[in-house]
């Protein structure tokens, strides 16, 4: 084996990526096979949209990003029932991942379903869709790749088209047509309230690089402190449904 060689090893017990130390970027190289495509959804949830996609198109690689400990544990307990090795999940923020764990133009496809309103005004700079985000966004995409993005909060909706059509690295093209197998719990919920839910899709266009300078991370941003985490392994698999 060449000194170069990246060695990739097979799918462990838990889809779950473990992270010993935040600051450092994460070896996708090893984790996911550089030639195939890597597609990623933001709040993942229970991961019905991510494990049905993984099952459609399993050439494609799946990673599912989600802060709460619960939601993790079941979509961890579903990939490794339904044998899903082309699927991991990544427990940290996703604004600190994109900007700081996740090398350059590596995506295909980023999905960004029913994120947090922050419905009140004072919490609207703790929504996802920012300009440091937008950045950090185009940066981590493939030029060409797409972000698809749904949500029942029309106010928000409107809020994300308008800067990501205002963004001359992006343009927008169709959204996705999603089956009821790929809709997510939310949307489950939502549509059978009748709710209008708001969809677009925008590709990145080639532009100018330009490095993501470091930030102050806000404490919001950091993983949750469940009581439980230290004990990620030791849940009770009666009590979860899958």
């Amino acid at each position: 084996m060449s000194t170069g060689q990246k060695v990739r090893f097979p799918p462990p017990s838990s889809r779950v990526i473990p992270v010993t130390d935040p600051t450092m970027p994460l070896p996708l190289d090893i984790l996911f096979d550089p030639d195939r495509p890597l597609e990623i959804e933001i709040g993942c949830g229970k991961g019905r949209f991510l494990a049905a996609r993984a099952l459609k198109f399993p050439e494609t690689q799946y990673l599912g990003i989600e802060r709460m400990l619960s939601r993790v544990r079941r979509l961890d307990k579903k990939a490794c029932r339904l044998k899903l090795d082309n699927l991991r999940v990544l427990r940290l923020e996703a604004f600190y991942t994109f900007y700081y764990l996740l090398p350059p133009h590596r995506v295909r496809t980023v999905y960004v379903f029913f994120p947090d309103p922050w419905p009140k005004r004072r919490h609207h700079s703790r929504r996802l869709f920012s300009p440091l985000f937008l950045d950090a966004l185009w940066n981590r995409l493939e030029i060409g790749g797409t972000v698809q993005v749904a949500t029942d909060h029309l106010n928000y909706f409107t809020e994300i088209r308008a800067c990501l059509s205002a963004d001359p690295r992006f343009k927008e093209v169709p959204a996705m047509e999603r089956t009821e197998e790929e809709q997510t719990e939310f949307e489950h919920i939502f549509r059978q309230q009748n709710l209008p839910i708001g969809q677009c899709a925008f590709q990145t266009l080639p532009a100018e690089e330009k490095a993501l300078p470091p930030l102050a991370i806000d404490p919001e941003m950091e993983p949750r402190n469940d009581k439980e985490s230290e004990h990620f392994y030791g849940f009770d698999e009666e009590n979860e449904n899958g």
